[in-house]
């Protein structure tokens, strides 16, 4: 398979659009694919049309489709120009590009989430034999610091947090524009628990005053930090507690209700 990734062009430079159609009629290419950048709003239609008139393109890549306010250029691209939209960027890294499922786009528009691309990150990110174990872990209320510590590094690994709410089912489209996931706030409760000592993170109520102030120096946080991530360990245990007996978890969601994390 051979890839030719033309320099990047306006439709409106002639002598470039030229140069694409020379390179089309010279290697005959079986797939031409436009990226188009989905910032650009109404300008990515026209560009999209352009491309499409001169070249008969076979498929779209929007890119910089990380906000749900942009879908709409996905609707406008597919539609003046008859073609697939076969690839969305949603981010600056590798791992940032994924298919486009038209239904998956209209379901985060409309506010209904997107669970299936949440489940396929999840199942990516996600060890078996790690759940399995974690589950058994919630059964038998042994879940300690190191555990909840792994997850949170699990957690980091699907992606931008931000975009993971916005998968969320009922979270609203804008929603979370002005509430932003502070990621330094994890790397802030790594470096608490790293501080830790093995026996203080598989028993944190062994962890008195002296003990918060020795890891808040370690880690170069504030005590305040340490008893706020101490907190809310026991009130994630308090609420795991309330389904991790036998049966307990079906209720919710049927015999079927697994524990991925």
């Amino acid at each position: 398979m051979v890839f030719i990734d033309s320099a990047g062009r306006l439709h409106i430079d002639e002598e470039l659009m030229k140069e694409l159609q020379d390179i089309k009629a010279a290697v005959a290419p079986t797939e031409i694919l436009l990226t188009v950048d989905a910032m650009i709003g109404q300008d990515a239609v026209n560009v999209a049309q352009t491309f499409n008139e001169l070249l008969d393109i076979t498929g779209v890549i929007l890119t910089k489709l990380d906000g749900d306010t942009r879908g709409g250029a996905a609707l406008s691209v597919r539609y003046v120009t008859g073609k697939p939209i076969k690839f969305i960027g949603t981010g600056e890294k590798l791992d940032a590009i994924e298919p486009f499922y038209p239904d998956r786009m209209a379901s985060r528009i409309l506010g209904m989430g997107d669970v299936l691309t949440l489940i396929e990150k999840a199942q990516q990110t996600y060890d078996e034999k790690k759940a399995q174990a974690l589950e058994e872990k919630l059964r038998k209320s042994t879940f300690t610091l190191d555990d909840y510590l792994d997850q949170l590094q699990q957690l980091k690994k699907m992606g931008n947090l931000d975009q993971i709410l916005q998968m969320i089912p009922g979270m609203k489209p804008g929603a979370m524009k002005d509430a932003k996931v502070d990621e330094k706030a994890l790397t802030r409760i790594e470096a608490v628990i790293h501080s830790m000592t093995p026996a203080e993170r598989l028993n944190p109520d062994i962890i008195n005053a002296s003990r918060r102030k020795r890891i808040s120096q370690g880690s170069g946080t504030k005590v305040e930090d340490v008893n706020k991530l101490l907190k809310q360990f026991d009130q994630m245990k308090k609420m795991m507690k309330q389904f991790s007996g036998p049966g307990k978890h079906k209720g919710l969601f049927g015999n079927k209700m697994k524990f991925p994390g």
